[in-house]
């Protein structure tokens, strides 16, 4: 083999190494897509796919908060248990009306998310120090706050969010995209995004300069919870009860994962909205497949596992260059 081929063939091989950490989750959806056409019975029929939209809607909307605090070079271990606490405070208002209710969920959002800004921002701690206390703490609270009990939930204001239809779309998918809409520009065409980027790009810097780093961080930490209480009244709508014990259990987990197989780094300094949206759709589909095939639920796990690790070996390569 000759100079040049071996020089092109370095070429084409760092050519594919930069791809795949911005392209690799869609040639993957792609791939898992055409192989359940094939292989997988009723793969494309609406209702499969309806239920695998509706399934990963509230995993999109977490993962949507979590990106923005990752991309400060952060994290939120509590956005499970802002789910549960918003599932346990929807029963307790529904008397006063769906709107009361839903303003009340979104109102814990918002002082979870306070708490958790004001300790990294201010008091200094690290991310997953401050945000692991809620993460105890604050399920332990929303299973006080409900008795530990399984509260049904029969108001059809609500339920229509969960279980209904527009355009022959469930509303819970628009709502999740709409969402998604709403960050992408947040992240793209804004002051507050550019000075997120900024933060977890290079932190001293950012404080240098002048920017409002503090204020920014409480910020992002606000928005992961709202959208975190999002997804639990959504979830509550969806299954129509509320167990504290149980709504939003370890998706912070899922989150974490799509960020991440979506291309964004843990390291900050950005955030791939569309990224995380297809990131968490490719660990759904895993998810599908193996159930839909009968394989043990260790192995869905081990595939899950394999998938982190590739992922965020192909972010540190693209850093390294």
């Amino acid at each position: 083999m000759t100079t040049a081929a071996v020089a092109l063939e370095k070429r084409d091989l760092t050519k594919i190494k930069a791809w795949l950490p911005k392209y690799g989750v869609y040639l993957a959806i792609v791939l898992l897509v055409l192989y359940n056409v094939f292989f997988t019975p009723y793969f494309l029929t609406w209702s499969n796919l309806r239920i695998q939209l509706i399934q990963v809607a509230p995993v999109v909307i977490v993962a949507l908060g979590m990106a923005l605090v990752i991309g400060t070079e952060g994290i939120d271990l509590s956005v499970g248990s802002v789910m549960a606490l918003a599932a346990a405070l929807i029963p307790l208002y529904l008397g006063y009306g769906v709107g009361a209710a839903i303003l009340v969920s979104l109102l814990a959002g918002v002082v979870v998310g306070l708490i958790n800004g004001v300790l990294v921002a201010r008091v200094g701690l690290q991310p997953i120090v401050a945000t692991l206390a809620l993460f105890v703490g604050g399920r332990g609270l929303a299973v006080v706050i409900s008795e530990g009990k399984l509260k049904d939930v029969r108001n059809p204001d609500l339920i229509q969010l969960g279980s209904g239809d527009l355009l022959g779309i469930p509303i819970l998918v628009w709502i999740a995209a709409a969402l998604v809409l709403v960050v992408a520009f947040l992240v793209r065409r804004t002051v507050f995004g550019r000075r997120l980027l900024a933060i977890g790009g290079n932190r001293p810097a950012t404080e240098l300069a002048g920017l409002p780093v503090k204020r920014v961080l409480i910020t992002v930490y606000v928005l992961c919870a709202v959208l975190a209480s999002i997804a639990g009244l959504l979830s509550v709508a969806r299954i129509q009860s509320s167990d504290a014990s149980a709504v939003g259990l370890l998706i912070e987990l899922s989150a974490i994962t799509a960020v991440v197989v979506g291309g964004t780094p843990l390291t900050g300094g950005r955030v791939r909205v569309l990224g995380t949206v297809a990131g968490a759709l490719l660990m759904q589909l895993v998810v599908a497949t193996m159930i839909k095939h009968n394989l043990q639920p260790s192995t869905t796990e081990m595939v899950q596992a394999a998938i982190i690790l590739i992922a965020v070996y192909a972010a540190r390569e693209r850093k390294s260059r």
